[in-house]
């Protein structure tokens, strides 16, 4: 699976890069946003939107949103429908990476894919700017492919982005909430939190490819649960390697987590079963920098259960999760390919 990923990225940045130039152009400008009334300044928008937004995308990430949407839209439509829609993957994916420009703001994050975030390199004004503008410029795959797509479906697409993004503002609500030691979320609150912060967009992204591949009601509702269970493991699986993976924390550090105060399904279960749970519960409102009691931290968790508890859980998740979508799903190699997709996701190092 990771080489059906790696093997999908170039392509997909090539198609990210088809309606979000490097540089911005007269023509590009254009497609974005009509006809000037008086004119624009392109240097000015280069450097305030499209530099800042292939700063953050050459760092890296995975791209396996619309890698999942591609998968969705050839195991429901077949391979010609997935080639004649696929200009829709990159929907999910800009959005994503326009909630973590804003996300490391509101989380005082300093590091983000190995190298300082945007708001420190940029400035907070540019990269909330920025970071805003990428929820609503996918829309322009809408704009440009309206005349291949069913009226009905196109309706059920806009409808389906929209709630998407309603729920992924309400999941950092509730996660901004809890790090700054404003109550402990149950853990069904916390499932809830990911199915809306992380799980949202791969539901987001799922959905759009089972609408516009003609599914059934059914199979889109499916896919949509699908996806997000996927997405929540996803989380579980980050929160994991934050405090367990010397390779995932060169990317920010060891325990970020813990310094950003984040109550995690590791934390949450901890605090039900460990004698020290006040300890950490301090150490957590204490937003530690220094190594020791961080380490600290992680110990109290590992003596608790708590890491192979949220393992354990994490892979419950995602089988649940295909068991759903397994059932509607016609036997073709895409749908091998979302199967082994999945436990790709709850198995990486990094």
């Amino acid at each position: 699976m990771v080489e059906e990923l790696n093997k999908k990225k170039p392509e997909i940045d090539a198609l990210i890069e088809s309606y979000f130039p490097r540089k911005q152009t007269l023509e590009s400008m254009k497609f974005w946003c009509g006809e000037p009334r008086y004119e624009y300044d392109l240097e000015a928008i280069t450097k305030s939107v499209n530099e800042v937004i292939w700063n953050f995308l050459d760092r890296g990430g995975k791209r396996w949103r619309p890698a999942m949407f591609l998968m969705v839209l050839e195991a429901i439509g077949g391979k010609e429908k997935a080639e004649e829609l696929k200009e829709f993957a990159l929907v999910s994916e800009i959005v994503h990476n326009g909630t973590l420009l804003v996300d490391d703001i509101e989380d005082s994050s300093e590091m983000r894919r190995g190298k300082p975030c945007t708001h420190k390199i940029y400035g907070m004004d540019t990269t909330i700017n920025t970071g805003n503008a990428m929820y609503f410029l996918p829309l322009l795959a809408f704009k440009k492919n309206r005349e291949k797509i069913d009226c009905n479906r196109l309706v059920d697409a806009y409808e389906a982005y929209a709630q998407e993004m309603i729920n992924v503002s309400m999941g950092q609500a509730m996660d901004i909430t809890w790090h700054k030691g404003i109550g402990d979320p149950t853990e069904k609150q916390y499932l809830q939190m990911c199915a809306f912060k992380t799980g949202c967009l791969a539901r987001m992204s799922a959905k759009l490819a089972a609408i516009l591949a003609g599914g059934t009601p059914k199979q889109v509702e499916a896919c949509g649960r699908y996806a997000e269970t996927v997405g929540v493991a996803f989380q579980i699986q980050d929160d994991l390697l934050d405090i367990t993976s010397p390779e995932f924390a060169k990317k920010r550090r060891l325990g970020e987590d813990i310094h950003e105060g984040k109550r995690t399904l590791v934390v949450i279960h901890a605090f039900k079963n460990s004698p020290k749970a006040n300890r950490l519960r301090k150490i957590l409102d204490s937003h530690p920098e220094d190594e020791e009691t961080i380490s600290e931290a992680i110990q109290i968790m590992r003596e608790a259960g708590s890491i192979k508890y949220a393992e354990k859980f994490a892979q419950e998740l995602v089988k649940d999760g295909w068991n759903q979508v397994n059932a509607v799903l016609p036997e073709s190699e895409a749908k091998k390919k979302l199967e082994s997709f999945s436990k790709y996701l709850i198995e990486r190092k990094n």
